[in-house]
């Protein structure tokens, strides 16, 4: 497949295992920067536009690819449709390497996302998701239940695949990776959850890397 030499990556984390992201064992990567800037961000860091790990598409595949047993991928932020023409690249990538579920969120709806100027490259992007968790991230919305953080955010189907068959994997689940010198927390907190470590002098808002000084 040919990919634009021209487009880079700014990939803000990556995790090459976790459960707490959607059905059966993913990987999961999160990209750098954000215009919604959605009050009560689980992820403040990652909403700067400040380069972070620059990679090409094959280069972040090939990350996501690392454990064989991955049966898709989530992609989160961040925002990803900031990203859209990489993205595409890459999980084409993936998939002539390995068929592939693929779960993203985004922080604008669905029907905004059909009309955006196709310069962005949006389309192509959308045609490769299985399944879209859309919307911004409304802090008085937090049920603390559902999987989106919000209970305005939807999940839609956008492929024949059936990803959805088996809710069992909508509860909110949150996991804790150790890492060489870092922490690295994947999933969707409980409400407050980023609070409560707060008052407990912990600067958490997971999914958020916490270096080991």
């Amino acid at each position: 497949m040919a990919i634009n030499d021209d487009v880079i990556l700014n990939i803000a984390d990556f995790c090459p295992s976790t459960r707490a992201l959607g059905p059966g064992l993913r990987a999961a990567l999160w990209v750098q920067g954000c215009p919604i800037g959605c009050k009560g961000c689980i992820a403040p860091d990652w909403i700067p536009f400040v380069k972070a790990n620059l990679l090409s598409p094959q280069e972040a595949g090939d990350r996501l690819l690392q454990n064989s047993d991955i049966e898709g991928i989530t992609i989160s932020g961040g925002e990803p449709m900031m990203q859209a023409e990489g993205l595409t690249a890459m999980i084409r990538y993936i998939r002539e390497k390995k068929p592939i579920n693929v779960i993203c969120f985004t922080g604008y709806r669905y029907e905004a996302l059909l009309r955006w100027d196709q310069t962005k490259k949006i389309q192509d992007f959308l045609i490769e998701i299985d399944v879209l968790v859309d919307g911004p991230y409304i802090e008085a919305l937090n049920n603390g239940l559902t999987f989106p953080g919000s209970s305005n955010q939807r999940i839609i189907e956008l492929s024949h695949e059936k990803v959805l068959s088996d809710r069992k994997w909508t509860p909110r689940r949150m996991e804790i990776h150790l890492r060489d010198r870092n922490i690295l927390y994947v999933g969707i907190p409980p409400k407050n959850w980023h609070r409560e470590n707060l008052s407990n002098g912990v600067n958490i808002f997971g999914p958020l890397v916490m270096e080991d000084k």
